[in-house]
């Protein structure tokens, strides 16, 4: 008779067992987000951007960016900062951007004012945090390919020069 308890322990751990693969634990993706907290962004695929425009300095722009959303036309952060000869910072302005207002960044000098201004846009969630300083700095960093179709067009072209070589021979 001991034998049926043990025999209905077993059972029911299986069962539990059973049950529990079915379960997968996962990291959450930005849709669940957005479909849990439908208010976290106006849209998808919404980003902030540090904003101001002529701040005297990055700390000045930073502390008192609005804290909005980008408008869904634009899709990079931008940030223009004038320096003088000796590095300090003479204005900031930061701001959403579409593309073509990033497609010219880089550090130009201004001799005849001594100051230099550079630009440089980001792509990601409040990614203009930091200044540009020189030209290492003052760059385009994108996280997505610029011009999808290019890339699609490039491979489809690559697949068929291989096809060609393989019937050839």
């Amino acid at each position: 008779m001991e034998s049926w308890p043990m025999l209905a322990w077993l059972l029911l751990l299986n069962l539990i067992a059973d049950s529990l693969k079915g379960i997968q634990a996962r990291d959450f993706t930005v849709k669940d987000i957005v479909y849990l907290h439908p208010s976290t962004t106006p849209y998808p695929g919404g980003f902030k951007c540090f904003t101001c425009e002529q701040a005297v300095d990055n700390y000045e722009c930073n502390q008192w960016a609005p804290d909005i959303y980008c408008p869904r036309a634009t899709r990079y952060c931008y940030t223009q900062h004038t320096l003088e000869a000796n590095g300090k910072s003479v204005s900031v302005t930061k701001r959403c951007v579409p593309l073509e207002d990033c497609l010219s960044t880089g550090c130009i000098d201004l001799q005849h004012k001594g100051l230099k201004v550079c630009t440089s846009c980001c792509e990601g969630n409040i990614c203009n945090l930091p200044l540009p300083r020189n030209a290492s700095d003052a760059v385009f960093a994108t996280t997505t390919p610029i011009n999808h179709t290019q890339r699609h067009l490039q491979s489809a072209s690559v697949i068929m020069m291989c096809l060609l070589v393989v019937f050839a021979t």
